[in-house]
């Protein structure tokens, strides 16, 4: 059996989110679907959880997947996970409004992601050849399209009004 030194610190993390939600240890476990003894080794450090009792955890403690096997060590911080495990964990916002900001950061990943690939295809097919390539022409900037869809501001940020089309009532 691994000692508390050895795994993240997921247990301390899930009592944090237990509590702050004012459910018992048992109340947990039966939504979980896990024994009470076995949610309070995961608790004190004792037992470390497979992905699935995680993921279930993670369901009854209404937090994200993701930030939950961020947590646990299951995954690097890579991708923007870091972003969204403090949303989930955010203890000021409401259910809802995790979902909102989860959405609205996953949109704008997903939306730059597109933009660089367009953009470095672009590059690729305007790149000329070695031996057509004009001595020392000057490159046009390359242009790009906002992440939003809607109303921005001159820098490409954007506006209160695609905010408040996105937020939650």
């Amino acid at each position: 059996m691994a000692t508390s030194k050895d795994l993240p610190d997921v247990g301390g993390f899930i009592r944090d989110l237990r509590r702050n939600a004012k459910i018992s240890l048992r109340q947990l476990a039966e939504q979980a679907g896990v024994s009470n003894p076995y949610l309070s080794q995961i608790e004190r450090g004792l037992r470390k959880p497979s992905a699935e009792v995680l993921q279930q955890l993670a369901s009854a403690l209404r937090v994200s997947t993701p930030a939950m096997y961020l947590r646990a060590g299951l995954l690097d911080d890579k991708e923007g996970q870091g972003v969204l495990a403090a949303i989930a964990v955010d203890p000021e916002l409401t259910m809802a409004q995790k979902q909102s900001l989860t959405q609205i950061y996953e949109t704008f990943r997903r939306e730059n992601a597109r933009l660089a690939e367009a953009t470095a295809a672009a590059e690729g097919a305007n790149e000329p050849t070695p031996a057509s390539r004009p001595a020392e022409a000057p490159q046009a900037p390359a242009t790009t399209t906002p992440a939003a869809t809607g109303p921005t501001t001159p820098d490409g940020t954007p506006t209160e009004a695609v905010l408040e089309s996105v937020a939650v009532t």
